[in-house]
């Protein structure tokens, strides 16, 4: 199940990342839950980042969850009455128990007839909303710009983008107004393969070096996908495996350390408050 022990090397602290959520995401759907009928949803504290939605006790029990999708980093469970909206924060984490067997850092419960679904959080800056169905409009998922792996997601997209911005290439393609979940560790290693300097002004990167670097984002989220997600932090797939990718990285993290292509060492500088693991022999574009 997904538990929230202490596993892998931790580089940075920082949240799953679109891979993390995904990977989470079909475990649940793995584990069951869709066609599951709530009868209660319990709290074990009346907020996290945010308040609790009261709408969680009024409104769900007895729907039924018809799907759970992913959109950027939320994980969404679309049931007959409205959406229930998860993000994990740094260290949430959902499991399956047979009874009500709690642990330290659980928070919410969601009792279906033959098990609970559990969210546990220690660091409790993960939140929850509630999208009640036929409405819209939703303060965390109206600004989302197109998801990394769809069509819309193009060369021809981002070039009518950065060309009209003064803004390090990678802080752009870390924008979630820009494109989603293309997170700290994604950027590094798609900058990599693309032998772009993350701190190049945007609007000089040739709509060559993007077609270069869109499919190089598409790849290296669609590997950590199918590798389980990487191993940082607290992270554990469904089904209590750790994600694996970590140990693909050629410059996340590994700062001081030889270029896997050039043999120079890797950099680390901050963008956006952010470190920027590159290779100045490899990235001069």
């Amino acid at each position: 199940m997904c538990v929230a022990d202490r596993i892998g090397a931790c580089y940075l602290l920082g949240m799953p990342e679109l891979p993390e959520v995904e990977t989470v995401k079909e475990g649940l759907v793995a584990l069951g839950v869709p066609g599951q009928v709530i009868e209660e949803v319990v709290y074990y504290r009346d907020n996290l980042r945010n308040a609790l939605p009261v709408a969680l006790h009024e409104c769900i029990p007895g729907a039924k969850i018809d799907s759970i999708k992913r959109r950027a980093k939320y994980l969404l469970f679309e049931t007959s009455v409205g959406t229930i909206i998860s993000h994990l924060g740094m260290t949430g984490t959902w499991r399956k128990e047979k009874h009500e067997s709690l642990k330290k850092h659980d928070h919410i419960a969601i009792r279906f007839s033959d098990f609970y679904l559990i969210y546990n959080d220690p660091r409790r800056f993960g939140f929850f909303d509630f999208l009640p169905l036929g409405e819209e409009k939703n303060i965390y998922l109206d600004h989302l710009g197109p998801e990394p792996l769809s069509e819309t997601f193009n060369p021809d997209y981002l070039f009518a983008i950065t060309k009209k911005r003064e803004a390090p290439i990678k802080n752009v393609i870390m924008d979630q107004k820009v494109v989603v979940g293309v997170g700290n560790i994604y950027a590094c290693e798609a900058l990599f393969r693309s032998k772009i300097k993350p701190q190049k002004m945007s609007r000089r990167v040739s709509k060559a070096k993007l077609q270069e670097l869109v499919s190089n984002i598409k790849d290296v989220l669609g590997e950590a996908i199918a590798a389980g997600g990487s191993t940082i932090n607290d992270f554990k797939q469904a089904g209590g495996d750790s994600g694996y990718f970590q140990h693909q990285f050629d410059v996340y993290g590994r700062e001081g350390e030889a270029c896997n292509s050039c043999n120079d060492l890797i950099k680390n500088i901050k963008l956006g408050g952010r470190s920027s693991f590159y290779c100045s022999s490899c990235q001069k574009s």
